[in-house]
């Protein structure tokens, strides 16, 4: 048994130390190839695809290392960001929009002790107006930008948000799904660009995601609630996924991501994965640690 343990503790100092090593050299590729060889300027100011990506990434590493120079450079890129971002009124949440600045520029004030920038970008967050026609999905829509509202709420304090601003939309967004869940078997449902979408960027998946970390009366409760059986799909389609996925993109049926260095769709992914090696069991995807 002490052998066992010996062995056991060996291996877990190895995956610590390499996970710290790979995720230092990834990160520093990615802030090289969308930050220094841009110039540092901003061409897609995003956290899905864009250089907030790289910002979320250093602060992630803080995290874990509390390395202050990470912090520090998050900042810097965050503020460069705040500048483009801040004429795209249009685009409203935490991944894809104004809320990801807000919401991730106050936090990183507040680590570093910036209580008048902290107090900047909390106004600008809770000034931000949602559109009309906002649709309901993660990315683009009212999902994301309460996403934004529940990641000041943990890293900030309650309330940094107030609960009946996240109610009001909350219940649009249930209004909008219970109107067309109303044609099928499922009680809410949503549509994308004339679509049902069931995945998690643009769809039910991810909707239903927020709305579980969300307070909720008794009969959303019952609409957002799922079957058992769901679970066992998505284990399912999850190994589905790691078994084959790399043969189906390189056949061009399954589509790849176009931006080689993002935190979505390139390295910085890996980068953020390699940074969750040194804790496993506390590993999330990035921007869903809430």
């Amino acid at each position: 048994m002490e052998s066992n343990g010996v062995a056991m503790l060996v291996t877990m100092m190895i995956v610590i130390v390499m996970g710290n090593l790979l995720a230092e050299t990834e990160a520093q590729k990615v802030v090289l190839e969308t930050w220094d060889r841009c110039g540092k300027h901003v061409r897609d100011y995003n956290m899905y695809t864009g250089v907030l990506g790289t910002a979320y990434l250093l602060f992630k590493s803080y995290l874990v290392t509390s390395n202050q120079e990470d912090l520090k450079l998050c900042l810097e890129i965050v503020k460069a960001c705040d500048v483009v971002a801040s004429k795209d009124s249009l685009r409203v949440t935490f991944f894809c929009g104004y809320a990801g600045v807000c919401a991730l520029g106050a936090v990183v004030a507040k680590c570093i002790g910036d209580d008048q920038l902290q107090d900047r970008y909390l106004t600008r967050f809770r000034e931000i107006r949602l559109p009309i026609d906002l649709p309901y999905e993660l990315l683009y829509g009212r999902v994301g930008y309460l996403w934004g509202c529940l990641f000041l709420n943990k890293h900030i304090g309650k309330d940094s948000v107030s609960s009946a601003r996240m109610r009001f939309v909350v219940e649009e967004i249930f209004r909008g799904g219970r109107q067309l869940g109303k044609r099928g078997e499922c009680p809410l449902m949503y549509e994308w660009h004339g679509k049902k979408y069931w995945g998690a960027a643009h769809g039910l998946a991810g909707i239903m995601h927020v709305l579980m970390h969300m307070e909720l009366e008794p009969d959303e409760i019952e609409d957002v609630k799922g079957k058992s059986e769901y679970l066992y799909r998505a284990k399912a389609f999850a190994s589905f996924l790691l078994d084959k996925s790399e043969k189906l993109i390189t056949e061009g049926k399954m589509q790849g991501g176009d931006r080689p260095f993002s935190l979505f769709e390139g390295i910085g992914g890996m980068s953020y994965m390699f940074l969750d090696m040194i804790d496993p069991t506390q590993a999330l995807f990035p921007g869903y640690e809430l």
